[in-house]
């Protein structure tokens, strides 16, 4: 059964795809792109609900500060630093190393 997927959500996965490989958004950049800036936790909830999506980037989603705030959702747990690794980013302790060079803003239209 496929998972159903709101309109919000639709927007998140949206701006998700095209965070290019090597590079990171922020829950709070996403959800201020899409006008939802009373909550970056939508966009939490909606990377949460991408799992087993193969064409959203659910790893490239990590919060202000470069930690990667989301990783006990993925399985294995080591996933998500797994595949940022595999891009090329550096991490140390759960945080992205020089996050400002590998941090892609959306353009808000």
């Amino acid at each position: 059964m496929a998972k159903e997927v709101s309109d919000t959500y639709q927007k998140i996965y949206e701006i998700v795809r095209l965070i290019p490989e090597g590079y990171v958004s922020t829950y709070g950049l996403i959800a201020k792109t899409i006008g939802e800036t009373f909550s970056a936790r939508v966009v939490g909830y909606a990377m949460n609900h991408a799992h087993g999506m193969d064409d959203v980037p659910a790893h490239r989603v990590v919060n202000r500060n470069g930690l990667l705030t989301g990783r006990h959702h993925f399985n294995p747990s080591t996933l998500m630093q797994d595949l940022l690794e595999n891009e090329g980013l550096v991490i140390v302790d759960h945080q992205i190393q020089n996050f400002k060079n590998h941090l892609w803003v959306p353009i808000i239209i």
